[in-house]
């Protein structure tokens, strides 16, 4: 695999606050990567370090195959870290037009980019005219002139309502798919479990969990029940193999499994033992849940 960005024990403090605790991840190419974590996480300060908006105090990380200053790496990224920052009385294209002189990018580019957020048809209208989903859209297409092979975006969807939201994440795909590789920091389980391909989870800048989203959640899932005799439920849950761990609240038992078991064949073993359930559901654990047992062990 082809790494684009490399982080070694990566160290940012503010006076007596560790931002950025000893942190290390690979972002290889054609991958969506989220930076999951509530806010002061250490999301954004990672992400203004890797863009040379902010000074590391330890550690180091390097661009593409580790030959390439800084400077001229960036020439090759496409970044939204900020509310998107436009002239309010100039159309579109007028915005975008001043953006290809900064970044020596050719006018052509300007309407290929507006058809892939959606904003061609809007192209002569002024941007304080735009919902704060159009302007979210117009700073991707501003981070997309210059065809980044890695595109990074700072809680691209904040603020926005449920559209907003979902046209954000479906530009985000259609991105993806035609090979850009995309480094995004959320606090939403929901968007990176909707959109990435990999997570590195965050807590107070520290790192608990980093690789693939499916194989975070590829637990073999948890039984819920409910029955008449809950004592004697619980006392051969906790005997048998096949379980990991049981949760008991109320009246519900929660049975996390190590290894693949059927509800048939599950809930006739447990006829069998005299036990007869009044209710039974089996679910997969989803990413909220991995992320709430990996945050409850630190």
């Amino acid at each position: 695999m082809e790494p684009i960005l490399t982080i070694n024990n990566l160290t940012k403090k503010f006076g007596h606050l560790t931002a950025v605790n000893n942190l290390s991840f690979t972002i290889n190419k054609g991958n969506v990567y989220g930076i999951l974590g509530p806010n002061g996480s250490g999301k954004s300060t990672t992400l203004g370090i890797v863009l040379n908006v902010v000074n590391k105090t330890e550690g180091n990380f390097k661009w593409f195959d580790g030959h390439t200053t800084t400077h001229d790496a960036l020439k090759k990224v496409g970044a939204i870290i900020e509310r998107p920052n436009f002239y309010p009385y100039m159309t579109a294209t007028q915005n975008l037009k001043l953006v290809c002189k900064i970044k020596a990018v050719d006018y052509s580019k300007i309407n290929e980019k507006l058809e892939i957020v959606g904003l061609l048809e809007r192209k002569d209208s002024k941007f304080n005219t735009y919902s704060l989903g159009m302007k979210q859209r117009l700073a991707i297409a501003s981070a997309l002139l210059n065809d980044p092979e890695i595109l990074i975006l700072d809680e691209p969807t904040n603020g926005l309502d449920p559209q907003g939201i979902h046209q954000i994440r479906e530009i985000i795909k259609q991105i993806a798919a035609k090979g850009t590789t995309i480094l995004l920091a959320s606090h939403l389980l929901d968007e990176v479990e909707k959109v990435c391909s990999h997570v590195v989870v965050l807590r107070k800048g520290k790192k608990l969990y980093s690789g693939r989203v499916d194989e975070m959640i590829s637990s073999h899932g948890f039984f819920e029940l409910k029955c008449n005799n809950q004592d004697q439920l619980i006392k051969l849950l906790e005997g048998h193999p096949t379980f990991a761990k049981i949760k008991v609240q109320d009246s519900l038992v929660t049975a996390f499994l190590n290894e693949p078991l059927k509800s048939d064949e599950f809930n006739k073993f447990l006829f069998e033992k005299g036990i007869i359930l009044t209710h039974l559901v089996q679910r997969k654990e989803s990413l909220e849940e991995q992320f709430l047992q990996l945050t409850d062990k630190q």
